[in-house]
C-alpha cells in the first residue's frame, strides 16, 4: 500500500496547480518549489516556468533580499493587479511561501489584499524520533511508538527505503518542521556507533530530508568516549575526553555538512552522564557545544532528570520538583548553542499536567519545549486524542508575564509517526503531527482554525463537519474517562496502555495518587506538602497553594482532599469522578457513530482503519470507567447520587 498523502493529497495542489506561475532564484530548495509545481501542473494542466520574466502569469516565487527582516525562513505573500506574489529572503522562506499558498488553495488567487509577512516565531521546530536501530527486547523498534516499525531502520540496519523519508521531508515541510533527530534519546550499544563507523548511513536519511529544509540531529551517549573511543573517561572536563567528542564531531560534518547538532539524555533513568564525575549538566552539554560550535551545531541536553528508585514510602521526594531542583541553578552557565530541552510538564506527558515551573526560572538560558506527539499517555493512537488545545494552553501560559511560546527557543514534539501505511497508525493522529508544526510555527496560532485547515487538505470539504466533531473535544473526553482531576498515571506499568489506578502507586518511579479511604491526591503545598508549588512565580504559587483556589483541572496534582471536597463546579471530587467516567465513555460512543456516518465521504481504507480502533477505544474507555468508578466507589463508600451501576 501507499503512504496515506496525509495533508498533501494531489487535490489541494488543484489551485496552484491549474495556474501559470513564475519562480526566480537558484538553489536546491528553489529547485524542489519548481519540482512541486511542475508535478502540480502536470496534474492540473496548469505551467511553469523559471527566471526573470515568464510572461503574464497567476502565481510568482521570487527571492529577494530583505533578510533581515525575513530570515531565511520567512515570506511575504500579497496580492494586487490579479497576481499573487510570495517573496523570501532565503530559499527555506520561498519554500514554506509554497506551502502557504497551497494551504489557501482558491482563496490564495482571489481578489485583492496588502501584503501579508509571515516569520516562524521559533527558529527551530524539531521532531525526535525513539527509534532503535536494534530491535530493543522490550521497547522494540521504536520506543514508545504506535505506527508500526521505523521510517529509518530495520533489524539493526538503515531501511534505505529512502522516497519514504524524501515524502516525510515534505510532509514536515508543508506544516513547517525543520528538524528530526533520527533515533532514541536512550542510546543502546548499536545505536552509539552511528556518531562514528556508521555515520554513513544517517548521512543517507540526511539527503533524503535534505530537499525540503530538514536537518538531521543524532542522539549521542554520554559515555561515548568509553564505549567507542577507548577512553577510561567520560569526564566532560578531561582533556582527552575533549578531543575526542572535537574529532567525532568534525568527521560528522565531514559527512552531513549541514548537521544540525545532538540531542542528550544524561544522568535519567540510567542513561550515563556528568554526575558519574562529579561535574554538573552544564559541564556535560558545555563539553558537546565546544565540539558543535565551529561547525554552527547545537546540542540539545534533555531536562528529564530524577530520581526513579524512589522510595514510595517517602512523602518528601517529589519528582515534580526534580527538574527545577536539578537545572534552575544553573541558570547563565550553559553556552550560547547549548539548548536545555525541558517538557511542559514537570511529570511525564500526562493529560493533565501544570506547565513545568522551570520554563519560566531560567532566562539566561536557551530552551526547547519538549511535547509528546506519540500518545503514549493519552490513548497511544488507539485512541482519538487531538491534543492541540493542551499544546495551545501550554503555549500560552504566562509564567511571569510572558507566554511559554515567547520564552521558548525552540519546540520540540516526539514523534509519533512510523512505517505504517498511515504515518501514525491511527489516521486522525496525523492531526497532532500537523498541530505541532503549526503552533510551532505560529504559537499564539488558533489550534481551531489549524484544525481546520488540517481537516480541508486531508479530507476535503465534505466530511468537515463530522470531523471536527470528533476531533474537536476528544482531548478532554479522554481526560474525562481516565485520571481525573491531574492526578495523572493510573495506567498499566511498563506499556502504560488502558487502566491500573494502584499501577504504579507502590513503585520507584515516584508517580503516587496517595488515595486512601479519607481522600485522593498529592500534597505539593508549600505550608504542609513537598513544596513543589512554590517553585511557581508568586502569582502562580499562590494560586496553587490553597485548595480553595488551585484550578480545578489541576487540584489532585496539588493537593489531597477529602471525597466530599467540593469543587468550584460544585460537584464533590467523588461525584465528578463518577460524572466524568460515565461522560466519557458516552462522548466516545456519539464520536464513533458520528464516524460511521462519514463512511461514504471518507476513503474505504482510512474509514476502515479508524471505525476499528474507534471499537477499540470504545472498549477501553468503558475499562477505564469501571475500574476507576470501583476503586474509588471501594475506597470512599460513596454512592453515585445518580444510582449508576458501579461495579
Amino acid at each position: 500500500m501507499e503512504p496515506d498523502p496525509a495533508w498533501l493529497p494531489a487535490a489541494a495542489f488543484r489551485a496552484v496547480g491549474s495556474r501559470h506561475t513564475l519562480v526566480r532564484g537558484a538553489g536546491p530548495l528553489v529547485d524542489t518549489v519548481y519540482r512541486e509545481l511542475a508535478a502540480a501542473c502536470g496534474l492540473f494542466g496548469g505551467s511553469v516556468a523559471r527566471g526573470a520574466d515568464g510572461g503574464p502569469c497567476d502565481l510568482v516565487l521570487e527571492l529577494g533580499d530583505d533578510r533581515d527582516r525575513l530570515g531565511d525562513e520567512g515570506f511575504t505573500c500579497r496580492r494586487e493587479d490579479g497576481r499573487t506574489t510570495v517573496s523570501a529572503a532565503g530559499a527555506a522562506g520561498l519554500l514554506y511561501g509554497l506551502f502557504h499558498v497551497v494551504r489557501l488553495g482558491d482563496g490564495a488567487f482571489r481578489g485583492r489584499w496588502p501584503r501579508e509577512t509571515h516569520v516562524p516565531a521559533l527558529a527551530l521546530r524539531m521532531l525526535d524520533h525513539w527509534d532503535n536501530v536494534a530491535v530493543h527486547p522490550v521497547m522494540g523498534q521504536v520506543e514508545r511508538g504506535y505506527a508500526g516499525g521505523s521510517l529509518f531502520w530495520a533489524d539493526g540496519r538503515a531501511r534505505r527505503e529512502l522516497e519514504r523519508v524524501r515524502r516525510y521531508g515534505r510532509l514536515l515541510a508543508a506544516c513547517g518542521i525543520n528538524a528530526v533527530a533520527v533515533n532514541n534519546v536512550n542510546v543502546h550499544e548499536t545505536e552509539a556507533h552511528l556518531l562514528t563507523d556508521r555515520i554513513g548511513e544517517v548521512a543517507e536519511i540526511a539527503g533524503a530530508l535534505r530537499p525540503y529544509g530538514v536537518r538531521t540531529h543524532l542522539s549521542v551517549t554520554f559515555a561515548a568516549p568509553l564505549v567507542l573511543g577507548g577512553l577510561p573517561t567520560a569526564d566532560p572536563l578531561d582533556e582527552r575526553v575533549r578531543a575526542w567528542w572535537t574529532e567525532a564531531t568534525a568527521r560528522v560534518y565531514e559527512a552531513i555538512p549541514d548537521f544540525g547538532g545532538y540531542v542528550v539524555k544524561a544522568d535519567s533513568e540510567g542513561q550515563p552522564g556528568p554526575f558519574a564525575y562529579g561535574r554538573s549538566h552544564a559541564d556535560g552539554a558545555n563539553m558537546l557545544a565546544a565540539a558543535l560550535a565551529p561547525h554552527g551545531g547545537t546540542v540539545h541536553w534533555r531536562a528529564f532528570v530524577y530520581d526513579h528508585r524512589q522510595d514510595w514510602r517517602d512523602r518528601t521526594t517529589d519528582r515534580a520538583r526534580a527538574a527545577y531542583d536539578h537545572f534552575a541553578p544553573l541558570d547563565g552557565e550553559f553556552a550560547d548553542n547549548a539548548v536545555l530541552q525541558v517538557k511542559h510538564g514537570p511529570m511525564d506527558f500526562q493529560v493533565r499536567e501544570p506547565v513545568s515551573p522551570l520554563i519560566g526560572a531560567m532566562p539566561r538560558t536557551r530552551l526547547a519545549v519538549e511535547l509528546q506527539a506519540t500518545q503514549e499517555y493519552t490513548g497511544q493512537q488507539r485512541h482519538v486524542c487531538w491534543l492541540g488545545p493542551m499544546w495551545s494552553e501550554v503555549l500560552r501560559f504566562r509564567p511571569d508575564g510572558v507566554p511559554v511560546g515567547g520564552l521558548a527557543d525552540a519546540l520540540v514534539a516526539v514523534s509519533n509517526v512510523g512505517a505504517d501505511p498511515f504515518w501514525t497508525g491511527h489516521p486522525l493522529a496525523q492531526a497532532n503531527l500537523y498541530t505541532f508544526g503549526r503552533l510551532a510555527w505560529q504559537p499564539d496560532a488558533d489550534p481551531g482554525g489549524i484544525l481546520d485547515e488540517w481537516i480541508r487538505l486531508t479530507f476535503g470539504p465534505e466530511p468537515a463537519a463530522g470531523l471536527r466533531a470528533v476531533l474537536e473535544g476528544s482531548w478532554r473526553t479522554y481526560e474525562k474517562y481516565t485520571a481525573p482531576l491531574g492526578v495523572g498515571f493510573m495506567v498499566q506499568p511498563g506499556h502504560h496502555y488502558g487502566p491500573s489506578v494502584d499501577g504504579y502507586e507502590y513503585s520507584p518511579w515516584g508517580t503516587y495518587h496517595f488515595a486512601d479511604r479519607d481522600g485522593v491526591g498529592v500534597d505539593r503545598s508549600r505550608a504542609t506538602g513537598t513544596g513543589f508549588a512554590g517553585q511557581y512565580p508568586k502569582p502562580w504559587a499562590e494560586l496553587y497553594e490553597s485548595p480553595e483556589t488551585c484550578p480545578d483541572e489541576l487540584l489532585l496534582f496539588f493537593h489531597h482532599v477529602s471525597y466530599g471536597h467540593t469543587l468550584h463546579s460544585g460537584k464533590t471530587v467523588i461525584q465528578h469522578i463518577y460524572d466524568t467516567h460515565f461522560e466519557g465513555v458516552e462522548e466516545v460512543a456519539a464520536a464513533r457513530e458520528v464516524w460511521a456516518s462519514l463512511a461514504g465521504l471518507v476513503d474505504p481504507a482510512r474509514h476502515a482503519r479508524v471505525a476499528e480502533r474507534f471499537e477499540e477505544q470504545l472498549r477501553s474507555a468503558r475499562e477505564w470507567r469501571d475500574q476507576v468508578n470501583s476503586y474509588f466507589f471501594r475506597k470512599s463508600g460513596v454512592p453515585d447520587a445518580h444510582g449508576r451501576r458501579i461495579y
